[in-house]
């Protein structure tokens, strides 16, 4: 049931829809969470989340934007006998096609119930013990990514890609490429669900599944609140799972995926870069198969370079060993994502780990526990030689964490609004070659979609 409703802005829609399956009925107690907008309650964080899905496209970073395009609108979940329902009040008129709810955006919704609703199961109080050790975390994590059924049993398949959300029509026409390789190999697409270089691969994924006949292509959009505001799911995601902090988003793609490819992007795909490589440089990890590749058009190899000077100086040789940097061939790019993923399925086998979930890799806690970017905290950072590389490399993707925060997620941004840019400070040499990648961003526009970049942090050496 639909009403127009006119507005001076856009267009608007107030809608009452139920779930198409894939959502278990919720408690009462649940759905009062979700309504609850006092103190503790999720009804704003919900609000905003759904906000987000129902502009999916929308190409803009900025939080704010869509919640001042559509400031009145709302969201009630409500129990019936017979199930869920979700009334939508000035809901964007984008999501609607002749008096319907795109049914992909449908199923988006109602992910972003289940997930908020069973994070809140999983976040509770009572589970704080088991949240402070390495095993509990993983196991959260597992449980959230099992409750939102994207764990399949199948043959390992799975290549996660990374890039940034605002890059140039050369950078996004390469990933779309090289998703279409992908594709034609039987691969399936995991990325951060946004714009740019997490929609391109995606897309080129379709033709080459329809191409093959691949009949339940997955397309796979992690992302977590702070996150999913800023940037709304682009809209060839058919899963999506919201997790409850970048920490845990982080460990769903190194768990999940069966490989990674890095394309060209900001201070996001950095830390990215960082997570992984600090994790993957731990002797626990040494032995294990995982391939990791940067790649871009020919244009793309000096930012690639810069990339690859910045992880030698910090975190040393044996950083770029663990990962292969191909420019200008996509299909190479597949076929030597296909061979490893190959490897893996054998060392899967070999080691009786499951092919849906990495059992075996090592996540420390320091990479595990939430980091929240205040300005204490950013100036504690510890970036000075002398560190082992790991413990380095954890440190570095918190600073690119708070950055990420102050340039897109409302509460960082509210911060350095507040108090200042956050100050970074570090050994010279790190401090320069920090400055200069950062730096380089910004002339390349890699910080931000549209409007004039005004950095939220300052390095001290």
């Amino acid at each position: 049931m639909m009403d127009k409703i006119a507005t001076s802005r856009l267009p608007t829609v107030n809608a009452r829809i139920y779930p198409r399956g894939g959502l278990d009925v919720l408690s009462r107690e649940e759905v009062a969470k979700l309504r609850d907008a006092s103190a503790g309650g999720m009804h704003e964080l919900l609000r905003r989340c759904a906000l987000a899905v129902l502009t999916t496209g929308s190409t803009s970073d900025d939080p704010l934007a869509a919640r001042e395009l559509y400031h009145d609108f709302d969201i009630q979940v409500l129990q019936q006998d017979r199930g869920l329902r979700l009334d939508l009040l000035n809901a964007p008129a984008m999501a609607f096609v002749d008096g319907q709810i795109i049914r992909g955006v449908a199923e988006l919704l109602f992910a972003v119930v289940r997930d908020l609703v069973y994070t809140s199961v999983e976040l509770a109080p009572e589970f704080a013990a088991e949240l402070s050790t390495s095993a509990g975390i993983t196991d959260a994590v597992f449980r959230l990514l099992r409750n939102a059924r994207v764990l399949h049993p199948g043959d390992p398949n799975l290549a996660v890609c990374w890039g940034g959300h605002s890059i140039n029509r050369d950078e996004y026409e390469y990933t779309k490429q090289v998703g279409y390789e992908l594709g034609l190999r039987g691969l399936d697409i995991c990325t951060g669900c946004g714009p740019g270089a997490m929609k391109g691969p995606m897309k080129g994924a379709t033709i080459a599944h329809a191409k093959q006949r691949h009949r339940r292509p997955r397309y796979l959009g992690v992302t977590e609140p702070g996150i999913i505001a800023a940037e709304s799911p682009n809209p060839i995601v058919n899963h999506l799972v919201i997790m409850p902090d970048i920490e845990k988003r982080l460990e769903s793609f190194v768990r999940v995926g069966h490989g990674i490819i890095v394309f060209p992007g900001g201070v996001g795909t950095c830390e990215e870069i960082l997570y992984l490589l600090g994790i993957l440089l731990r002797e626990e990890n040494a032995h294990l198969p995982f391939p990791l590749f940067f790649t871009g058009p020919a244009a793309a190899a000096p930012y690639f370079e810069q990339i690859d000077r910045f992880l030698k100086l910090t975190l040393g040789e044996a950083a770029t060993s663990r990962y292969q940097i191909v420019i200008g061939d996509s299909a190479e790019v597949a076929r030597r994502m296909a061979d490893g993923i190959h490897k893996v399925r054998a060392y899967r086998v070999a080691q009786q780990d499951s092919f849906f979930f990495n059992w075996s890799i090592d996540i420390p806690l320091a990479f595990q526990q939430p980091f929240v970017p205040t300005h204490e905290a950013m100036a504690a950072l510890d970036l000075h030689h002398g560190r082992k590389p790991q413990d380095l490399a954890a440190d570095l993707r918190r600073a690119f964490s708070g950055i990420v925060a102050g340039n897109v997620k409302e509460e960082g941004m509210r911060r350095v609004e507040q108090y200042g840019p956050y100050r970074i400070h570090g050994d010279k040499d790190i401090a320069e070659a920090l400055d200069a990648l950062l730096r380089a961003f910004v002339e390349q526009r890699r910080m931000k979609i549209a409007g004039e970049y005004r950095p939220c942090y300052e390095i001290v050496a």
